[in-house]
């Protein structure tokens, strides 16, 4: 199983920017999903998870109105869609699987982790 995070780059406050996680190995809609991150300093944090075999997810409060995780079956893709984006979310951004039904916010539950992919905003 490998999964591979894209879409990270440098951009300003206030712009939008949209992560991709592609699987190898797994079909994504079997699996819950989720995103972390990692601030420079700082331990990794949840972001958002989306349920498998369903488009329920939750988000962070602190990204929450901003940040909308979703799942394109079709082309065995997650997404992040970060809009309004602030400096203090510079950070790497993991994707991640579960096997387990339900919403998961903390690391333990999922199995399998992406590489990470670096979104640096400035002010």
């Amino acid at each position: 199983v490998q999964l591979q995070a894209s879409g990270g780059g440098l951009v300003q406050a206030g712009d939008s920017l949209r992560l991709s996680c592609t699987a190898s190995g797994i079909t994504l809609n079997n699996y819950g999903m989720g995103w972390f991150r990692q601030a420079p300093g700082k331990e990794r944090e949840f972001v958002a998870t989306i349920m498998r075999h369903s488009t329920t997810s939750i988000h962070s409060p602190s990204v929450q109105d901003r940040f909308t995780i979703s799942r394109d079956n079709a082309k065995n893709t997650l997404y992040l869609q970060m809009n309004s984006l602030k400096p203090e979310d510079t950070a790497v951004y993991y994707c991640a699987s579960t096997d387990r039904a339900g919403l998961y916010v903390t690391e333990d539950y999922y199995s399998y982790w992406g590489q990470g992919t670096l979104v640096t905003v400035s002010s």
